[in-house]
Parts: structure tokens; C-alpha cells; sequence
């Protein structure tokens, strides 16, 4: 049986996971969190791309004698990158928003078992437009598959997980309100500048790190694009849409 390493006190005990889909306005929850000024908020981190070898055959049984296995030395990897921002920013409360951090959650709630999720809803009808209008050559039905394959692991989250829920579309109808619950769910007071990103420094726009769109680099809050009420999505994606509050055909 391989063997299976005891999991190692973390130095974020409680970092905060934004759990999204791609085009659902994760990139702007972001910037409104890092304007706040206990709240560190970076680009899209993509911890789950970080991976430790094992590159000589004693090296397993070398980490064994010190209680460390593969997976628990990724951990250690990933908490040290969450702890050297959170350190580095001077703040007080980390935020990772990677949209594929949704898929890997399970192991998220292993390796932080006190962290703390957002999820961030958006219809899938309205995620499936965005995507189709932001590829050259759309691929209709790996779109639909990868947007339900979004949908299917933030449903379980929801059904699993002690997760603050806010949709895409409150956020931008009603910033303050949805940004004031979210403040309180994580423990800091609620500050106006939060809703004036566009004042504060957040890196560098770009491709892999988030959205780089001129909606996003304008520093305005803006509408979302509602679903097409014409549009009918098949039967599974419809059903998640209704389960969250939207309706869906």
C-alpha cells in the first residue's frame, strides 16, 4: 500500500479560494477584493500547476523517514507561495482566484481543510456566449463540455462545501451590497474604495493571469451580459442553471 504522508501545519491556516467558472467575472471580483486594504488578491496563481519530483528511487523513502510524501510536499509548496504574497503584500487575508482551482476542489479542502470559498455563479447559458464570442474558431461542443464540466464541479462544491455564494449578476447590478456580504463572510469591514478598482494597482492585465479585456482595464464596474432567453441549453447544464436560481429552457 503506498504509503500516505500525515498533513503538516500550514502557514495560511484560512486562505480564501474563489471557486468560478472561466468567463464568470472572476478576474473582477479580484480587483475588487485587492482594493481593499486587508485583502490580497493577485493574478491568477494556478497553484495546482505546481508539482514536486521525486527524482532518485530513495528519495520517496527519504521523505517517508520525514513524514512527507509527494502529495504533502505539493501542499507545503503551495502554502509557502500563499504565505510569501500574503507577507509580501502587508495584508492580512490571501485570495486565489484561478477559474481551474474549481476542478481540483476536493484536494484544495484537503490540503487547507480551514480555508474559506466564494462561489461565484454566473449562467451557464451566458458563460457559453462569452466563450463563444471570445474564441476565433469557436468549437460549439467543446465549449458546452467545458463549461459544463465548470458547472458539474461547482455544483458539487456547493452541495459540499460551507461556501459564500454571489452571482455574477448581483456583483455588477449591485456592487456595494454584494462586496458588503462578502466582507462580512470573510471578516473585515466593508470599504468604499473597494468599488473604485480602477484607482488601485493590480499588475498587468494579460493572457493565463486573468481577464485582459477592455471591460476589465476600463476600471468601471459594468453590466453583465444576461443569457440569451432564446437560447436552449441541453438538459444537464439546464438543470444546474435552475438549481442555482436562473432560468433556463
Amino acid at each position: 500500500m503506498a504509503y500516505t504522508a500525515p498533513p503538516t501545519p500550514r502557514l495560511v491556516q484560512s486562505p480564501v479560494f474563489v471557486l468560478s467558472s472561466v468567463r464568470s467575472g472572476s478576474t473582477l471580483l479580484r480587483v475588487l477584493l485587492n482594493s481593499h486594504s486587508r485583502i490580497r488578491a493577485p493574478h491568477e496563481m494556478h497553484l495546482r500547476t505546481l508539482h514536486v519530483r521525486l527524482s532518485r528511487d530513495f528519495t520517496g523513502e527519504a521523505m517517508k523517514a520525514l513524514e512527507l510524501d509527494r502529495a504533502e510536499l505539493e501542499h507545503l509548496l503551495r502554502d509557502r507561495v500563499l504565505h510569501r504574497e500574503l507577507v509580501r503584500s502587508g495584508k492580512d487575508v490571501i485570495v486565489d482566484k484561478t477559474p481551474p482551482n474549481t476542478l481540483i476542489w476536493p484536494r484544495l479542502h484537503r490540503c487547507w481543510p480551514q480555508a474559506r470559498h466564494i462561489l461565484l455563479l454566473r449562467h451557464p447559458g451566458a458563460v457559453i456566449a462569452s466563450l463563444t464570442d471570445r474564441r476565433k474558431d469557436p468549437d460549439h461542443p467543446a465549449i458546452r463540455a467545458e463549461v459544463l464540466g465548470h458547472a458539474e464541479k461547482l455544483e458539487e462544491a456547493r452541495q459540499n462545501l460551507d461556501a459564500y455564494v454571489v452571482t455574477y449578476e448581483d456583483l455588477t447590478a449591485d456592487p456595494e451590497r454584494a462586496t458588503r456580504g462578502l466582507c462580512a463572510y470573510l471578516g473585515v469591514p466593508w470599504e468604499p474604495t473597494m468599488l473604485e478598482y480602477g484607482n488601485r494597482d493590480h499588475g498587468a492585465f494579460r493572457p493565463q493571469l486573468g481577464d485582459w479585456s477592455r471591460t476589465i482595464r476600463s476600471g468601471r464596474i459594468q453590466p453583465a451580459r444576461v443569457a440569451d432567453p432564446g437560447q436552449e441549453l441541453p438538459p444537464r447544464p439546464a438543470e444546474i442553471a435552475r438549481a442555482w436560481g436562473y432560468t433556463a429552457g
